[in-house]
């Protein structure tokens, strides 16, 4: 996704999948017996006889599916343009754009415009982003940052945007494609629910989320898009997955942000909703390209 996502920016702006960033766990309904970072063997995802992430472009269109309230827009669009590449050995390269214009109950339409460049190593260690958040053709908001997580001690973060900082989070934070990684590991085990701490960068590039996931049993009726009839995808497990995302320490109050998508067992999503609180967007794929990638690794 992802992603995760790769998706998540605040009403108005974007919302950057985090599913590739799309964003993932593993437990049992129970957040002390969250995991830390995948062992080897899982990390290095394809070489250990599980399947390896597919490298592939997709392309969802957004429609408005449900609005609440005299603050939703009456009427959105928008589409979503994503591309996922590398391998547990090269590290994953995520590339994401996604327009949204809203029509609000009063007032001119809104369009905004998010851009989204990140890499992250294979094994979670790394993580650098670069994202650009354009509303109404006004200038962009940036975020650019790396992350790096030592063997020990608290993951390190330089920002270079908005200003240069320098934070410190927990150990135990997973990156986006890493979180991947665990809601997969959690859906083959037959785990349903699973309680972890993210950091994708988004917002000011200075928050950790505190995420709550629930993935479903495997759905066994066919997808509805043409983009996903492939050969590579007919007999592929898929599960439905749920993520909501809170502000760390506040997950006793309603989620900032909901996504929820159908997950392929290689980390294609489909049916995405994008649920921002007030008002909850669509998104069916249209298009979809398998990309070649290495199947050898001498890691």
């Amino acid at each position: 996704m992802c992603s995760t996502h790769v998706l998540r920016r605040r009403a108005l702006q974007a919302a950057p999948i985090c599913f590739a960033a799309l964003s993932l766990f593993f437990s049992q309904a129970n957040a002390a017996n969250a995991p830390g970072p995948l062992p080897p063997s899982q990390t290095q995802s394809g070489f250990d006889g599980s399947m390896p992430l597919a490298a592939h472009r997709a392309v969802y269109d957004l429609t408005l599916f449900k609005a609440v309230g005299s603050k939703s827009p009456t009427s959105a669009r928008g589409r979503i343009a994503f591309d996922f590449s590398g391998s547990a050995c090269d590290g994953y390269v995520q590339n994401f754009r996604q327009m949204t214009e809203l029509q609000p109950a009063e007032g001119p339409t809104r369009i905004s415009d998010l851009r989204s460049l990140t890499f992250e190593d294979g094994e979670g260690r790394s993580f650098t982003f670069k994202t650009q958040t354009q509303v109404d053709n006004e200038q962009a908001d940036e975020v650019d940052g790396h992350a790096q997580r030592p063997s020990q001690g608290p993951i390190s973060v330089d920002l270079v945007k908005p200003k240069a900082a320098k934070l410190d989070f927990d150990h135990d934070v997973l990156f986006p494609t890493e979180h991947l990684k665990y809601i997969l590991a959690a859906a083959r085990s037959g785990k349903h629910v699973l309680e972890v701490k993210v950091y994708d960068g988004s917002d000011n590039g200075d928050k950790i989320y505190a995420t709550t996931t629930i993935i479903g049993n495997a759905i066994e009726a066919p997808a509805i898009e043409k983009a996903v009839h492939i050969p590579a995808l007919e007999s592929m497990r898929r599960w439905p997955v749920t993520i909501s995302y809170f502000d760390e320490g506040h997950k006793d109050e309603a989620p900032n942000y909901i996504l929820s998508f159908d997950l392929y067992e290689n980390g294609v999503s489909r049916a995405l909703r994008l649920d921002y609180g007030d008002f909850v967007l669509a998104g069916e794929m249209t298009s979809l390209e398998l990309l070649p990638q290495s199947t050898s690794c001498n890691k």
